[in-house]
């Protein structure tokens, strides 16, 4: 695989770590650049425009998840791959990572090789739905047409209702990504104050009933996200 011209910004306090991830990251290829917290992070991805950045939960001055969260709301990392990498193991803090727009998690101990083929399937992510045009997805065997609010599976049509519709697209458009249940009342429903998580799960249900058990999975604890078939 070549990755000579893709960039990681890994922000982690532990220089041990640092030095873990930057040695298995950089023997497959990619460019790799450090920082020691979520200050000096932002800098350091504004400077160099990262493809995806690794960031630790637990760190002086700026933890990660408020690094993440002030660097979504920036238009060029609006797309950027986020990765949280943490010791901690509360769902609490899956969930706020999440919230602030992680991409993944990955857990300490670092392993190497599992790290880097949790990277490299991730920077995958970008070329797994391919775009045909502004509004339409082609993933596997699944047309998703936007603007016309149709969806082909295998070429025959499914009848999807418009927030059926709203949701898979959602899912969809970054296969791999687990969204939060808030997230995706923040995305479909916006401020409606008569939607619940209840309702969430039934159009879940729907979808799987209309598509199949493989397309959306349950993250426990956290959401949902679009499995790649």
């Amino acid at each position: 695989m070549n990755n000579a011209g893709q960039k990681i910004l890994i922000v982690d306090d532990e220089p041990d770590i640092l030095e873990l991830i930057e040695y298995n990251l950089k023997k497959e290829g990619y460019q790799v650049f450090l920082a020691a917290n979520g200050q000096e992070g932002i800098t350091v991805a504004k400077k160099v425009h990262p493809d995806l950045i690794i960031l630790d939960i637990m760190m002086p001055k700026m933890d990660g998840i408020e690094a993440c969260r002030l660097m979504r709301a920036i238009p060029e990392f609006k797309n950027t791959f986020m990765v949280f990498l943490t010791a901690r193991s509360e769902e609490y803090s899956e969930i706020a990572g999440f919230n602030v727009g992680a991409d993944d998690y990955i857990a300490k101990p670092i392993k190497p090789r599992a790290l880097v083929s949790r990277i490299n399937a991730i920077l995958r992510r970008n070329t797994s739905a391919e775009e045909v045009s502004e509004n339409k997805l082609e993933i596997g065997d699944l047309v998703i047409d936007r603007e016309a609010y149709l969806v082909f599976q295998g070429g025959n049509k499914v009848v999807l209702a418009k927030k059926e519709f709203e949701l898979l697209y959602l899912l969809a458009s970054k296969p791999g990504k687990v969204y939060t249940r808030e997230s995706i009342l923040k995305n479909i429903w916006e401020d409606s104050v008569v939607v619940t998580n209840r309702t969430i799960d039934v159009h879940i249900r729907k979808l799987r009933e209309k598509l199949g058990e493989t397309y959306v999975s349950t993250v426990k604890g956290v959401g949902y996200k679009f499995e790649l078939s």
